[in-house]
């Protein structure tokens, strides 16, 4: 029985959903590991520079930043985080090093970045014949040192051409870099979903001749989904709003031409996929993702507020020719027309993406582990 550690933190919460995912489907495949899910902000804690300077921990700085909109310039804030990185580089260095040696696993997964070099170099040095994968959960790199760092004997597992070419350029060998098929999404969107889908919009109040869109933006949902609502008011829609209350409270007293169903928290988002014809979100990798899988075109955002290793995605949304990027969403009602106007189409393309990606990072770690 290996232990294998996947390295996560819960900055934006898709690490944790991708790490999670990966050891539900080990957990269904019945793989003989045992998997452990190792938060690298719990193991830093004592080191947290961040949070010595700010009284608030470096994870929870980026929730609150991706929470409040505080996003313009996040470019630059990524440069200061990196020279901190830096520059505590030596006892990062050696807590973790001795990390590795208390737990000793036996394949180290890391699905975070701007770490990976401490992380790999600690690993080397405490256990230098276990392997160390990072596997990017962004659809590409944001270099220099977000997820991709030169000169280190690894693997990468990259779930788009662009992430393959930059490990390449890199100076990484080809039996190193491992392209997989997308991003890693949880198990049930794979798993059909067995309801009556015209029966179910009757249920929710829709019309079921008409298309339905669905908004969705993260866990805690965000205050342009008013605006989005406003200005498709005469669109059925289903807006989900996560933890946020007070947000879904507004969504439900506006008056709108068309239904708009309002969700809270909710964990059946493949359900309510099923029953939507097109989506409209940020550009983030995993819902993305999710909504290709469920053959849904999207609207996404890119400006000057787009986290810079989201921007990508935007343009790989364009050039798989799976939706429309917006450069605000003052434009939406535009490209809704847009979209419906060759729906068709559109779903045609997102439904000719096929994701296996995490059926396929499985066997890839396999092989890794067992030294092939």
């Amino acid at each position: 029985m290996k232990t294998v550690d996947f390295l996560y933190f819960d900055a934006g919460g898709g690490h944790r959903a991708a790490a999670t995912a990966l050891k539900a489907m080990v957990e269904q495949q019945q793989r003989p590991w045992t998997v452990r899910l190792v938060n690298i902000q719990e193991v830093l804690d004592s080191l947290d520079v961040f949070r010595k300077i700010t009284g608030i921990r470096l994870e929870d700085i980026y929730n609150l930043m991706l929470a409040k909109g505080w996003t313009l310039g996040s470019a630059q804030g990524l440069k200061f985080m990196h020279l901190v990185i830096r520059l505590n580089h030596r006892p990062v260095f050696r807590l973790l090093e001795q990390h590795w040696k208390d737990t000793r696993p036996d394949l180290v997964v890391s699905l975070i970045p701007n770490f990976n070099r401490v992380i790999f170099e600690s690993l080397h040095s405490a256990l230098p014949s276990v392997p160390y994968t990072t596997i990017l959960t962004d659809i590409a790199d944001f270099p220099p040192h977000f997820w991709i760092e030169p000169n280190q004997d690894q693997h990468f597992i990259c779930g788009s051409e662009k992430a393959v070419a930059q490990a390449r350029a890199l100076g990484h060998l080809a039996d190193r870099v491992h392209p997989v098929s997308g991003m890693i999404i949880r198990p049930t969107f794979y798993q059909p979903v067995e309801v009556d889908r015209e029966a179910e919009r009757r249920k929710l109040g829709f019309d079921p001749a008409k298309p339905v869109g669905m908004v969705l933006f993260g866990g805690q949902g965000s205050k342009v989904m008013l605006e989005i609502a406003e200005r498709l008011s005469d669109v059925q829609l289903i807006l989900i709003c996560g933890r946020n209350a007070n947000l879904a409270d507004e969504l439900k007293k506006q008056r709108t031409k068309a239904v708009h169903h309002v969700e809270g928290f909710t964990s059946e988002i493949p359900y309510f996929m099923h029953l939507s014809d097109f989506f409209i979100g940020k550009p983030g990798p995993g819902s993305i993702s999710e909504a290709v899988a469920m053959g849904l075109p999207v609207i996404v955002e890119r400006n000057a507020w787009t986290l810079p290793q989201e921007r990508y995605n935007a343009d790989w949304v364009l050039e798989k020719g799976i939706g429309l990027v917006v450069p605000n969403f003052r434009r939406v009602s535009d490209a809704v027309t847009e979209l419906q106007r060759d729906l068709p189409r559109f779903r045609a393309a997102a439904r000719g993406i096929h994701n296996r990606a995490i059926f396929e990072i499985l066997d890839i770690l396999e092989n890794i582990s067992a030294g092939h």
